[in-house]
């Protein structure tokens, strides 16, 4: 099972739209009448019997498919559950709080047609990048992105299984997520970070004191694009030529409270992890995050800790000399052999000091 994202062409924006402030008229009729019931009896509707006073919608002068009607109902009672609210917020058609375009839909609602998507009885044009022939649909949606571009993303299965090449590469590698580097690995290479961010500040600056919001918008696409693609080629690289993969379980959330917040939230960590472990479950490689606590304070060859950088006064130390052993270490790539260490369950043994080997 996969999830699809494709580009769906321009020339079927204004449909879309259209689509999309029928379908806030759904959600925000759906959403009203839930809240009166409950206002009156106590009690909340469920999806089925949503289903009731919303069908025939489709033949009543929306052009939505009435399976999208359906998704629509289920989609407001999950997230009124979800967020433990009796009414969510109203979906808006116009106006500066816009809400983005979303056209949910199931299995029978869509289909693939010499080369377009078929929807509601209309064809839509897109970039083909993934063979979607080869693909049976499960469910899915068109959605808008800030920019006002709409894509397509699709749960789907192949018809035709592939056959599974087993993976020849029997070497495991630790990774050591950070700021100053992307990632640190256990065999001493270094990942460069991309500070993607840090280095459009300027030109999003002048597009935001100049007022000018399309170019913001496509100032953030472009960080955004650029380091999904980036995540992308560096987990396939590592899929391909290791056969177990273990990541520090750095807290993002946590450190993104703090004043080093723009500097996480631009390297993405929990994305690229996201990435990095679908790809090993597709391709049969081993995954696991560890506990990185105190990776970095450890030596890696005896386990000492005596002599390690400690606290916030130490993250300006780059290398260090353990007072047992005498090995120095670069100490990002020493938490990297510590989390390979604790990947193999092998922390007390510790591993040799020439780079994992």
């Amino acid at each position: 099972m996969k999830t699809l994202k494709l580009r769906i062409k321009d020339k079927h924006t204004s449909v879309l739209n259209q689509l999309a402030r029928q379908v806030n008229f759904v959600w925000n009729y759906s959403n009203a009448l839930c809240f009166q019931h409950l206002q009156r009896t106590g009690k909340f509707f469920s999806a089925f019997d949503l289903h009731a006073y919303t069908k025939g919608a489709s033949k009543a002068g929306l052009d939505l498919h009435s399976q999208s009607i359906q998704a629509i109902n289920e989609e407001l009672v999950l997230r009124r559950k979800q967020f433990k609210k009796p009414k969510l917020r109203w979906r808006i058609s116009g106006g500066s709080r816009k809400s983005l375009g979303w056209i949910p839909f199931k299995a029978s609602g869509v289909s693939y047609q010499n080369g377009q998507i078929k929807y509601a009885g209309q064809f839509f044009g897109l970039w083909d990048s993934y063979g979607l022939a080869k693909y049976t649909f499960k469910t899915g949606c068109f959605t808008q992105d800030a920019r006002g571009r709409w894509y397509i993303c699709l749960v789907a299965e192949l018809k035709e299984p592939v056959v599974k090449v087993q993976h020849q590469n029997t070497e495991a590698i630790g990774i050591d997520l950070g700021l100053k580097d992307f990632a640190a690995l256990s065999n001493g290479t270094k990942i460069e970070a991309q500070r993607l961010y840090r280095q459009s500040e300027r030109k999003l600056a002048i597009a935001q004191r100049a007022n000018k919001k399309q170019r913001v918008k496509a100032i953030h696409a472009k960080i955004r694009n650029t380091r999904k693609e980036f995540h992308h080629q560096l987990s396939r690289e590592l899929v391909n030529h290791y056969a177990a993969i273990f990541v520090g379980n750095v807290n993002a959330k946590g450190l993104a409270q703090t004043p080093m917040a723009k500097s996480v939230l631009d390297a993405g960590w929990t994305a690229f992890r996201t990435l990095l472990k679908y790809k090993c479950e597709d391709a049969g490689v081993w995954f696991e995050e560890v506990n990185e606590k105190y990776s970095t304070q450890t030596c890696s060859c005896c386990g000492s800790r005596r002599d390690s950088p400690k606290g916030r006064a130490g993250l300006g130390i780059r290398e260090w000399t353990c007072g047992e052993c005498g090995i120095t270490h670069d100490r990002d790539v020493n938490a990297a052999l510590n989390i390979l260490a604790l990947g193999h369950e092998r922390l007390t043994g510790g591993i040799t000091a020439s780079l994992g080997r």
